[in-house]
């Protein structure tokens, strides 16, 4: 397995190329948006930057891994001569389908398909392709570059030898690898998801503000980051897509999404990529401000 296909250029996409690259693979990074792909390089170069200046490779190490990345918007070029593709579009069971419909038409018939979904059936993605075997679930963490963390999604007919390669192709990649089977949002958002949605819910109701909340998580259990601050990393549009999935999988009330969640998104505050959820960002600041629908004047709006 030499030739990596990757496939969407947002925040997961090139954080996953960059892994690739990095351990030796051939990588192609396709997207359908030009200024995607070339923000997904200068990403990926700003980050081994980051790693140069903290001496962990070397300058010539950054140069060999940018050279085994190559990127283009034609996703048949892209799947040409691909071993192994790893799909990271957004977090929609529509689209992913009609991705891996199309990888299925153009890849050749040795490669492995697999998808960065962290919470949409493995099973019925594989169920569109002509080859179910070879579909898998291999669920990074964000940031991909740093969390070690890989899940690893059998489905319903993943074969036993595509799911030992995938194991030990993450372990080459230097990630812990654990294999789950494929129930709605897997391992770590079955868990994580829930717990936002309650921290979002105790807001909602008036119980605390946000720094109040992320603080009683930060030093009570040992989280090195807030729920809800971890809810604007992730992505608040995100985060409502995996609860929808959870509730429509389980069929389970306690998965319904909060409704100031539901709320945010659709008023277009969907964290970090958006400048603002429950704090604000402002570019080249690590400040964490929060925003102004939060603020301790506004807090009894907000139940």
């Amino acid at each position: 397995m030499k030739n990596i296909t990757v496939i969407g250029a947002g925040t997961m996409g090139n954080g996953i190329a960059h892994v690739f690259a990095q351990s030796g693979f051939q990588v192609v990074l396709t997207d359908i948006s030009a200024s995607a792909l070339e923000k997904a390089i200068m990403t990926i170069t700003k980050n081994l930057d980051r790693l140069v200046e903290k001496e962990k490779i070397t300058l010539v190490e950054k140069t060999q891994t940018l050279s085994r990345i190559t990127s283009t918007d034609d996703l048949k070029t892209s799947l040409k001569s691909a071993d192994f593709v790893v799909e990271a579009a957004t977090e929609n069971e529509a689209l992913k389908l009609k991705i891996f419909q199309d990888i299925d038409q153009h890849a050749p018939a040795h490669c492995i398909l697999a998808s960065n979904t962290s919470s949409i059936s493995i099973t019925k993605i594989a169920s569109v392709t002509s080859r179910p075997d070879k579909v898998i679930g291999m669920h990074f963490m964000n940031p991909v570059p740093i969390m070690k963390l890989v899940e690893v999604i059998r489905g319903y007919n993943t074969s036993d030898e595509v799911c030992s390669t995938v194991l030990n192709l993450s372990t080459k990649l230097g990630k812990s690898p654990v294999e789950v089977n494929d129930y709605p949002g897997f391992v770590a958002n079955r868990i994580l998801m829930p717990m936002i949605n309650e921290a979002i819910c105790t807001l909602h109701e008036g119980v605390a503000g946000v720094e109040e909340i992320d603080t009683v998580m930060k030093l009570g259990m040992a989280h090195p980051m807030g729920p809800l601050q971890l809810a604007d990393f992730i992505g608040l549009d995100v985060c409502l897509a995996i609860l929808k999935v959870l509730h429509d999988g389980f069929g389970n009330p306690k998965y319904a999404p909060c409704p100031l969640l539901v709320n945010m998104v659709t008023a277009g505050k969907k964290g970090v990529k958006s400048g603002e959820g429950f704090y604000k960002y402002v570019a080249g600041s690590k400040e964490l401000i929060v925003s102004d629908n939060f603020s301790k004047n506004k807090a009894c709006l907000v139940g």
